[in-house]
């Protein structure tokens, strides 16, 4: 028996063997990092769609005062039926810490909106406007996070002809109100 035949004959087995298994984990490592990829594209999506029902709502109530009975109630049902609440606590589960961050601000200031249109803030009041617009920042701001993490591209105001994410450049009552004497825009008198 030649003994070198043998050693090299096991040791070709065994090298072809631990070859077939390393392509196979690393092929379901792949499959399992796409597979979160999917998971977490859909989440992120599922939690700024969520945000934007209850912030269309909330527009909604505030815009219209005379349709509903009761502001904080309403107010707080917007957050409960859009799903926020769920989706943000999937967001803690399977986001990156980057885009969790992110979406705890947006939540964050989402209910600072919530508490100014519970307290009787009109869709055209300085107290509406100065929640909305620390709201529209931070929903840019999660969205930058959420593309930079899944695309590695990253946005900016300045891609869409904007000063700034919050859209004060963009607000016309924040424009007027700049403009009027003796708060910052007009002259003092």
């Amino acid at each position: 028996m030649d003994w070198g035949t043998l050693v090299a004959t096991a040791s070709g087995g065994l090298l072809a063997v631990t070859g077939t298994v390393l392509a196979d984990y690393l092929r379901h490592h792949h499959e399992d990092d796409r597979g979160l990829e999917e998971r977490r594209r859909a989440l992120y999506l599922d939690f700024i769609a969520a945000a934007g029902a209850c912030h269309t709502r909330l527009r909604e109530i505030a815009q219209h005062p005379a349709t509903t009975a009761d502001r904080d109630t309403d107010s707080r049902a917007a957050l409960n039926d859009t799903g926020i609440y769920e989706a943000r606590e999937r967001l803690y589960i399977d986001a990156t810490t980057a885009v969790a961050g992110a979406g705890q601000s947006l939540f964050e200031h989402l209910r600072a909106l919530q508490r100014a249109v519970a307290g009787g803030a009109a869709q055209d009041s300085a107290a509406f406007h100065e929640a909305y617009h620390p709201y529209l920042d931070s929903v840019w701001r999660y969205r930058v996070a959420v593309r930079r993490e899944l695309e590695g591209r990253s946005l900016t105001p300045a891609a869409f002809g904007w000063q700034s994410w919050d859209g004060r450049d963009r607000c016309p009552s924040c424009r007027e109100r700049a403009a009027e004497p003796g708060l910052g825009g007009g002259p003092a008198g």
